[in-house]
């Protein structure tokens, strides 16, 4: 079984990525992901494909764990594809980065941690959950002709971040503390336990000093996915939109070229104003590497002079701020770079006080804020992928299954959205909702229906043209009306 052509053209072009037979198995796959409504395991894929009986079920999962494909490869052609589509030429490229956090169960399964779940967390109660944190990169598209009041993120990168807890598991083994029996009967067999303890717990740190998969923290792993694109795109022009855990030393003092940061200042950094000009010949030593302090966000907000009123109805923003700027350093994080600072403060809703600031200097505090509101696009996607695509669904257990299956979901979601922008729209019904009349385009769920019910209505045709209808074709509906139940 085979999606509409037009969707599975845009999968022949990934042909590159995988050999021969591993892209007919990827082809399966992809077919049986997007039109399964269950729990997306490997089984559920073969079933909702139609592939039962066709290779052994071994050779989907091994498609997976060993076969030999790179997925950095598979996200390059799919970053082509998205910004040949959807992006204009010469216009700048806007990205979001953030984490979102794929709850499992089970032990033996690689990469799972106890992380922050900030969706279940309130700012009394932090609340972790086991499983998988995955870090993600996204292109931004703002307002696209199909739907001009939206903003869509399309996941091009993904990494899976390890915490020290999930790297070390199982790594820890101490040796058995000995008895006081023991002690007392032979205080030489204790001492020479206590030694080996010792020893054991040397080997161990040794050992975890050399482990071959050493731990990076999550804006290193988005560090090295900028690193990716910006290779992937040395001519274009990147603006990267983060959170306050993106927007600190890591990820600014690593930016390529070829790319602005827009994001927070930490609540209680330290701002500079920039270096002042030297006499020449009149102070021997190193040159200053920085002004005098900035005033403090309480210190800045105070200050009556400078404020404007900003008015903004736009996605992920709404209502009226009052702002401030000025340029300066934020040190720590980014050293001797000069930063347009943005002091933001809500006069009707209950946003807090906050600073953001941008690399590009030339940017108004509108168009600042503007980007960054953008952010909240990737919430979206992470939400649809769980909900319509299975992200937190695939149980594999080995590392390159983990670090394989799971983003296809993501990958999917990217590519049904470059589909419906170049083929699926023609197809797109509006349902009838008296209660929701005033709906008039197109979200994700509708785009990932219209692609369904593409493939169903190419495959019931030859049921409707048939005098007697068959088996199969009684099968056929029996199925589908199983799916529907």
């Amino acid at each position: 079984m085979e999606l509409t052509a037009t969707f599975m053209g845009l999968l022949d072009g990934f042909q590159t990525v995988f050999t021969a037979p591993s892209f007919a198995t990827f082809r399966l796959l992809m077919t049986g992901w997007i039109l399964s409504v269950r729990h997306r395991y490997v089984t559920d894929l073969i079933v909702s494909s139609d592939s039962v009986g066709n290779g052994h079920f071994s050779d989907y999962h091994r498609f997976f764990s060993h076969a030999a494909w790179d997925i950095d490869h598979l996200w390059k052609c799919l970053t082509i594809l998205v910004v040949k589509t959807l992006i204009n030429k010469g216009a700048p490229i806007v990205l979001a980065g953030d984490d979102t956090l794929c709850r499992k169960r089970g032990l033996g399964i690689v990469g799972t941690g106890m992380h922050h779940a900030a969706l279940s967390s309130s700012k009394s109660k932090k609340i972790c959950h086991w499983g998988h944190d995955w870090v993600d990169l996204c292109i931004v598209i703002e307002k696209p002709w199909w739907a001009p009041t939206r903003v869509f993120a399309l996941p091009i990168c993904m990494r899976l971040y390890r915490n020290r807890q999930g790297l070390t598991k199982g790594k820890r083994k101490s040796a058995k503390k000995p008895t006081a029996s023991q002690k007392k009967a032979a205080s030489k067999k204790a001492k020479r336990a206590a030694e080996a303890k010792k020893k054991a717990a040397a080997n161990a740190r040794e050992n975890r000093q050399s482990d071959k998969t050493p731990h990076k923290t999550r804006p290193e792993l988005m560090v090295e996915m900028i690193a990716l694109v910006a290779a992937w795109f040395p001519d274009r022009n990147f603006i990267l939109v983060v959170d306050s855990l993106y927007s600190g030393k890591s990820v600014l003092s690593a930016l390529p070229d070829n790319f602005d940061l827009i994001g927070p200042v930490h609540a209680n950094a330290a701002l500079y104003a920039p270096a002042p000009p030297e006499p020449k010949g009149q102070r021997r030593g190193p040159h200053r590497q920085k002004g005098d302090r900035l005033k403090s966000v309480e210190a800045w907000e105070k200050d009556r002079t400078g404020w404007k009123t900003v008015h903004f109805d736009q996605y992920g923003l709404h209502g009226s701020l009052r702002v401030k700027t000025q340029t300066g350093l934020y040190y720590k994080a980014g050293k001797d770079r000069l930063l347009r600072f943005v002091l933001s403060q809500d006069t009707v809703g209950s946003r807090p006080t906050r600073i953001f600031y941008s690399t590009d200097i030339r940017l108004k505090p509108r168009q600042i804020l503007s980007f960054f509101s953008l952010r909240w696009s990737i919430e979206v996607t992470h939400f649809d992928c769980k909900q319509h695509l299975g992200l937190e669904d695939p149980a594999n257990r080995v590392p390159h299954a983990v670090k394989r299956t799971a983003p296809m979901a993501m990958f999917l979601y990217s590519l049904t959205i470059v589909w419906y922008a170049t083929e699926g729209h023609a197809d797109w019904l509006l349902p009838e909702r008296p209660w929701y009349w005033w709906k008039s385009e197109p979200s994700f769920a509708d785009m990932l229906t219209t692609l369904r019910r593409k493939r169903w209505e190419e495959r019931l045709s030859r049921v409707s043209r048939a005098t007697t209808p068959d088996d199969n074709s009684i099968d056929l509906l029996t199925y589908l009306a199983t799916l529907a139940g």
